[in-house]
């Protein structure tokens, strides 16, 4: 809420959340005194400025999951229910989905084994390969043992050397994964991560089930991953925060119905070496952390998995290589903070954005068709 270094946002009814970029990489294990503080400190930041009063039939859940805290709310329908089947469908896909989680299909699929595919493994994994494509690789679902190498999944972080890199990178390429029907082809020393789509995937399921349970209205926040059904209570759009990369306080505010809004940026996860930071957000073309001058990314779009794949892909890209592309695609907008704390927009939120306070010196631009 506003306080000391904390501006007010623009008067207006209705709810208001603040999104964090995410840790993307939700595999990481931590100890349990580490992952409490994870927990307290993300439902403390990550969920809400302010609430105006709202429908008496509101529901909330909240849950640690995929290593992250998550909120979850629905308004009017079997709320209460949906809420139940919703934290399942949570850890049910967890349990598909992680890279650590020894039961999970994509672990025994990174050991080598054969495995048959559920539904759900198949349809994320054809989402993230059509998108490794439509991006020319920006996004690489089998960049996993470059991250890995720099200590990403395990907090163990180092510089690898270049040899090691090289050696690595040779095993990285989305094309060389193969889905026919139920079955994935990984090639020796292939491994993949689904930590750019998963939350993205999991918002979209969420909203679905939402719908067929007749929630009139619904949110979820998956660790820096909102999406939203319909309306707010109040009958106006949800407005959501973006958060300032360089502290606590949010940069600007946009409005959205029926949207998915992600962010990623290095900020949140990171290491320094000889006085370098370097951000868990890997370059696929180089296996260094991404160096594109952005320093966040955000994606508002219907899809939550569009959304958190294009979050990772244009942070890597950098600000002109992702107006080309959103120029070519009709079904997302971004805000682009840059290092210099610049902000860019596409045309689509113009009349959606809003800064938090005073524009003041900030550059500003919209990137328009």
């Amino acid at each position: 809420a506003p306080g000391p270094g904390r501006p007010a946002l623009p008067p207006r009814a209705g709810c208001i959340m603040i999104l964090h970029g995410r840790l993307k990489n939700w595999y990481v294990k931590e100890s349990p005194m580490k992952r409490l503080r994870l927990t307290s400190a993300a439902l403390a930041l990550a969920l809400f400025a302010a609430c105006a009063p709202s429908s008496p039939e509101e529901y909330s859940a909240t849950l640690l999951a995929m290593d992250t805290a998550m909120t979850l709310t629905a308004y009017g329908g079997q709320g209460e229910a949906a809420l139940a089947d919703a934290q399942d469908l949570i850890l049910d896909l967890e349990g598909l989905l992680s890279t650590t989680d020894q039961n999970s299909e994509l672990y025994a699929l990174n050991q080598g084994e054969a495995v048959a595919l559920s539904s759900s493994t198949r349809e994320v994994l054809e989402e993230a390969l059509a998108l490794c494509q439509d991006t020319g690789g920006a996004l690489d679902i089998t960049i996993y043992p470059v991250v890995r190498a720099w200590g990403f999944t395990t907090g163990q972080y180092q510089v690898p050397d270049d040899d090691a890199l090289s050696a690595l990178l040779e095993r990285v390429d989305y094309a060389q994964v193969q889905l026919t029907g139920d079955t994935l082809t990984l090639p020796e020393g292939v491994q993949i991560d689904l930590g750019a789509v998963a939350k993205g995937y999991t918002g979209d399921r969420l909203m679905e089930l939402f719908r067929q349970a007749g929630a009139a209205s619904a949110y979820v926040n998956l660790g820096g991953n909102v999406q939203v059904l319909g309306s707010s209570p109040d009958g106006d759009p949800w407005r959501i925060g973006i958060r300032d990369p360089e502290g606590e306080d949010y940069a600007a505010v946009v409005e959205v119905t029926d949207q998915a809004v992600v962010t990623s940026g290095a900020y949140e996860r990171y290491f320094e070496q000889d006085g370098v930071r370097y951000g868990h957000i890997i370059d696929p073309s180089t296996g260094y952390p991404a160096d594109s001058g952005l320093a966040s990314v955000t994606i508002v779009s219907p899809s939550g998995t569009l959304a958190d794949a294009l979050s990772t892909a244009l942070f890597v890209m950098g600000p002109d290589r992702a107006a080309e592309y959103w120029r070519g695609r009709d079904d997302f907008d971004f805000i682009l903070i840059g290092k210099d704390g610049s902000i860019t927009i596409s045309e689509g939120i113009e009349d959606s954005f809003s800064f938090s306070g005073e524009q003041g010196s900030v550059a500003f631009e919209v990137v328009r068709r």
